[in-house]
């Protein structure tokens, strides 16, 4: 035992001589845009709060009717004595909302991509994920048994030229709808029409893009005009746009059947407490009816993305609340963090391994919450440390 402790202590030792040591702040209160850490206000623009549900009154008041009702939690799974009335109505609002006829709720992101494709997958089928896939999506296909081929990002070119080759029984392309780290969108007609050509289902995960983007907030698929024809499969979060918890997979009747009778993440764990589905319904009404949040987000995105190219800033091109500066190596983007957090600003650096070597950066989220003057006042503390 002593040997091995002595192991990990060398692993901590090499990764925090590298930079790449990570720790946890502790939040005094709610999340919002103004957060108290160890004492001190911070303007925050780190979280994925994208439409400041999460601290929203409203919201606040269906999670403490939802827990009145239904209690502090589900108690079972969802296939023992879990699945409340709660659950169920949550489940056909959201299948209404995508436009899909049925949809499921998981736990989280995370265990809804494990879930699924080890469901669809095994020895024998293959699994085509772009490079920038998030992790959930990578370990759903490693740990699924298929065989994992990683094509080109945003290449439907390279994605074809691997779909031609493959002789798998069953194919299926994963994709972000839009991507965590660098907050650009997938281009999901290109790889729709590759997918149709070969016999291959594709599956978005749109975490980052449900509730924000189209029209109505239904996401990257509205926003590009995609429907369940082009993309059959579609898992999206509760947790960023919606502010609550949860996630859950939208498509067809037999999909969703198939997921309730082979998903090991659905069928092997305890149902989220109902007070949070009555919450996330709330939110998603709130969605519906409330379109001047993305419209403001939108404006604020606009506004930072002009200060920034006015200071010279190397930002990714993306157009989501997801807005990465890239600085390179992660020391650098350490000290740009350090000195953020010394003006009072909460902006986490992102190093590898999330992002690959030399691709260290601020990833700057911005929240319908934000005010055009508190945007105003992260470029001048950028403008600040880049002149200094």
């Amino acid at each position: 035992m002593a040997g091995a402790s002595a192991s990990l202590g060398a692993d901590l030792a090499a990764r925090a001589a590298a930079g790449l040591y990570r720790g946890r702040r502790v939040l005094e209160g709610p999340q919002a845009t103004t957060v108290r850490v160890d004492g001190r206000e911070l303007l925050a623009f780190c979280s994925n709060d994208y439409l400041g549900l999460a601290n929203d009154p409203r919201v606040i008041g269906a999670l403490q009717q939802g827990a009145a009702r239904y209690g502090a939690g589900s108690g079972a799974s969802h296939l023992v004595s879990g699945h409340s009335r709660a659950h169920h109505e949550l489940e056909e609002a959201l299948a209404e909302f995508t436009g899909r006829p049925r949809a499921l709720l998981f736990s989280g992101g995370y265990a809804a991509n494990l879930g699924v494709i080890s469901a669809l997958l095994g020895r024998g089928d293959a699994v085509f994920q772009d490079r920038l896939n998030h992790a959930s999506l990578l370990d759903g296909g490693l740990l699924s048994g298929a065989r994992l081929q990683r094509f080109l990002h945003n290449d439907a070119s390279s994605l074809e030229a691997r779909l031609a080759r493959s002789p798998a029984r069953r194919k299926l392309v994963a994709v972000d709808g839009v991507f965590s780290m660098d907050g650009d969108e997938a281009p999901l007609a290109a790889l729709a029409a590759v997918c149709a050509r070969h016999d291959a289902l594709l599956y978005v995960d749109d975490a980052h893009g449900f509730g924000v983007l189209g029209e109505r907030g239904a996401g990257t698929l509205e926003k590009q005009g995609m429907g369940s024809a082009g993309v059959p499969l579609l898992m999206a979060t509760l947790g960023k746009a919606l502010g609550v918890a949860g996630a859950f997979v939208a498509g067809s009747e037999e999909l969703i059947e198939t997921l309730i009778q082979f998903a090991r993440t659905y069928i092997y764990t305890t149902a989220m407490p109902p007070a949070l589905a009555v919450a996330a319904a709330e939110s998603l009404r709130i969605v519906r009816e409330e379109p001047w949040r993305r419209a403001h987000l939108q404006e604020l995105i606009g506004r930072f993305r002009a200060g920034a190219s006015a200071l010279g800033l190397q930002l990714l091109p993306s157009q989501t609340a997801i807005q990465p500066l890239l600085l390179g190596d992660a020391g650098t983007a350490l000290r740009w963090s350090e000195q953020l957090l010394a003006r009072g600003l909460l902006v986490p650096a992102i190093r590898p391994p999330t992002v690959p070597r030399g691709q260290s950066r601020l990833r700057v989220t911005l929240s319908a919450a934000h005010t055009v003057a508190e945007v105003e006042r992260l470029l001048q503390a950028l403008a600040d440390i880049a002149g200094a």
